[in-house]
């Protein structure tokens, strides 16, 4: 009785709009009155949620993307990336494709990334005489890339949850998110081609040197976290903790455009941004733990199962599931709630878990640009000045494109596993 209680409260409150966090919270409380469980366990598990040292690094990653990007970052990237396509038909299109990748690379978060080259690249795509529609369609598509490229906030959260290592989840979404994009990038030229969109004038390779140039200490951030992960040199969190640093001397020494007095307003921005996730990690895990007690994480594998043992049906049925969930869940949350029982259920058909873990991740940064709750769809209409009915339509084409590349990671494993077996063995 008590577990379809729980339910109903939870998918009640995501129906209505209630937050997540708060969802998750109030139907976990619920659930612990009715079942006559002490009130103490909540805020043990909660804690125990928040209590894993590699969540550290979540902190650490997003303030130095938010220096980063406040100190002169977005313009550099935009500049360097329209250097190498703008001139092709639909450059705009395509230079805000590239711009997300080489900017997922330092933030891990795709409403970051929606949120900063929206902010500059719908604008401008609007003026060059693009759609509001496409050009919103495109940034939102994109901005899903950044966490697949490494760093990324929610392979993070896998690997807190399932001992994966974190440095070998980074790695794992590499060729996918690099699939991804260029994927995108044939999608955005096809339509670009089809509807006579304009292009760029090319301006040579000077202009592709001096501009690699003026982005080189922002993109050389990558270069430092991967090192540091792959060096063993640093841990994720001692890593984050570096590119903090590292962040706040290029802002504001190197390209000088981050005021030294707006330091403690970008920690303070920061430090909500993280307070946010880690209360929704904390708020899941109690919901998370509940649904273990109830045995409900075997009896999904147990239903499954029952259906098909066949590899490549579990992993349809897999993919449908998180593609669904993600287009009402918030992406921490249904990772928190669904990774450890769709895991048990991936291995007992021979999945290997880092290859389970990437294209988990890579199926729920989907759903945010999928309707109802694709956060990054309002970002992008937001900036547009659109309802979002014009912008799903616009985003379908590079749906499809990302779904596309999401069925080959999750059909043929290497496409997740080969990098991270080569550079760390």
């Amino acid at each position: 009785m008590e577990v379809y209680v729980l339910f109903a409260v939870f998918v009640t409150g995501l129906i209505i709009g209630v937050p997540v966090a708060v969802t998750l919270a109030l139907s976990s409380l619920i659930y612990l009155v009715l079942a006559g469980i002490p009130l103490v366990v909540m805020p043990q598990k909660i804690y125990a949620g928040m209590d894993v040292f590699v969540l550290l690094s979540i902190p650490g990653f997003i303030l130095a993307g938010n220096l980063m990007n406040r100190g002169g970052i977005t313009n550099r990237i935009i500049r360097f990336a329209n250097a190498l396509v703008g001139w092709i038909r639909g450059g705009l299109g395509l230079t805000n494709i590239a711009a997300s990748m080489l900017f997922g690379g330092i933030t891990g978060t795709a409403v970051a990334d929606a949120a900063s080259i929206g902010g500059v690249m719908i604008p401008g795509m609007k003026k060059a005489g693009y759609p509001a529609d496409f050009s919103a369609a495109v940034t939102a598509a994109s901005s899903t890339v950044g966490p697949i490229i490494p760093p990324s906030v929610p392979m993070i959260i896998v690997g807190a949850l399932s001992g994966i290592s974190v440095g070998k989840m980074f790695m794992a979404g590499a060729i996918p998110g690099i699939l991804m994009g260029l994927a995108m990038m044939v999608t955005c030229y096809i339509i670009s081609v089809r509807k006579n969109y304009p292009r760029q004038k090319w301006e040579g390779f000077g202009e592709v040197g001096r501009s690699f140039a003026s982005a080189f200490w922002a993109l050389a951030m990558t270069g430092l976290i991967i090192y540091g992960l792959l060096s063993g040199l640093a841990t994720p969190t001692e890593t984050a903790i570096v590119a903090s640093a590292y962040a706040f001397v290029v802002g504001a020494f190197v390209y000088r455009e981050l005021p030294i007095r707006e330091v403690p307003k970008v920690v303070v921005d920061s430090a909500i941004s993280s307070a946010a996730i880690l209360s929704l990690v904390g708020f899941a895990n109690v919901f998370g733990w509940i649904l273990v007690s109830e045995r409900i994480p075997q009896a999904i594998a147990d239903g499954v199962l029952s259906l098909t043992d066949n590899r490549i049906l579990v992993i349809l049925i897999i993919n449908i599931l998180l593609l669904f969930v993600g287009m009402f869940m918030e992406t921490i949350a249904a990772l928190i709630i669904l990774f450890v029982p769709l895991l048990s259920l991936a291995q007992a058909v021979g999945i290997e878990p880092l290859h389970f873990a990437t294209f988990a991740v890579l199926n729920l940064m989907i759903g945010l640009t999928t309707p109802p709750v694709g956060v990054c769809l309002f970002v992008c209409a937001g900036i547009a000045n659109l309802q979002l009915t014009p912008v799903v339509r616009a985003i379908f084409p590079f749906l499809l494109t990302n779904i596309l590349v999401l069925l080959a990671v999750s059909y043929w494993s290497p496409l997740a596993t080969w990098l991270p077996s080569i550079l760390m063995p």
